[in-house]
């Protein structure tokens, strides 16, 4: 069975890691286009993957089965509101990857009940190492969704949501997460040079741990915590390291700092939907 016609509105980073993760997949490119303002954009994107390009975005969306909505937030409605008559003939299912843009939102944009399925993948999604969380209104099908989670799974892991609304609680895990991790990588390396290490070797040492660490638990059958008592030796220098971090309140800034991303996250999707 020939792959939908795949329309991208907007050509940016995660539009790029998108089908580069579907062509890598053996997604046809002559059956991927993409619309965006910027000409040199379309010119790269064409040259790197083969796919079609046009500066016009209802012409783009003619005959396709999907189109994914790749463009920043603050244009999201003015972008959906031109689209929406043209779209509404056809019905494709209509993907969303604008953080924080909600589906009544959307559908209110568009002018028409169409299938809508809103994404959130991370930052990691560039390198096809992401997770996305997904979300899909009552007018998708089953086919559509099982669409819409292998074009997101081609750049990571993919996790659906039954309530919309937990897309604030992935938003301050996962979607911030990748900061919260680069921060204390920051912190380790600096400390590490502290301690007498060479800039470069502070570097490497707190990436490769971070990155052996995550691969670790990623395989491993039993839990993080139960892999952090293995490491952690009675009387040795990780207890040591570890009751500093337990004294410091380190578990309670942690809760404290996602619940602040999930406020700030609900407070931007009210302000994104006054459009």
């Amino acid at each position: 069975m020939d792959q939908p016609e795949l329309c991208f509105i907007g050509g940016g980073n995660m539009a790029a890691s998108l089908i580069g993760g579907l062509i890598a997949d053996g997604y046809p490119a002559d059956r991927i286009r993409v619309a965006d303002p910027d000409p040199a954009r379309l010119q790269a994107l064409a040259q790197r993957f083969g796919v079609t390009t046009e500066a016009d975005n209802a012409r783009a969306c003619r005959g396709a089965g999907v189109v994914v909505l790749a463009v920043k937030p603050q244009v999201m409605g003015a972008v959906a509101r031109a689209l929406g008559p043209d779209l509404t003939p056809d019905r494709p299912l209509v993907i969303s990857i604008a953080a924080g843009i909600r589906t009544g939102d959307l559908a209110r944009w568009l002018g028409a009940e169409l299938p809508l399925v809103r994404c959130m993948p991370n930052t990691p999604a560039l390198v096809q190492s992401g997770a996305t969380a997904l979300f899909a209104t009552a007018a998708t099908s089953e086919a559509q969704r099982e669409l819409a989670e292998s074009i997101l799974r081609a750049v990571g892991l993919t996790l659906w949501l039954d309530d919309e609304a937990l897309m604030d609680a992935f938003t301050a895990l996962s979607g911030s997460g990748p900061a919260y991790f680069f921060l204390l990588m920051e912190a380790m390396a600096a400390a590490g040079e502290e301690l007498g290490l060479e800039a470069e070797a502070a570097r490497l040492l707190t990436l490769q741990t971070a990155f052996g660490a995550a691969k670790m638990a990623l395989e491993a059958e039993e839990e993080p915590a139960e892999l952090r008592r293995r490491v952690t030796s009675p009387g040795g220098t990780t207890e040591r390291a570890l009751a500093v971090f337990e004294s410091g309140g380190f578990r309670e800034l942690v809760a404290a700092a996602l619940q602040a991303a999930r406020d700030r996250s609900r407070e931007l999707a009210e302000q994104l939907g006054r459009d």
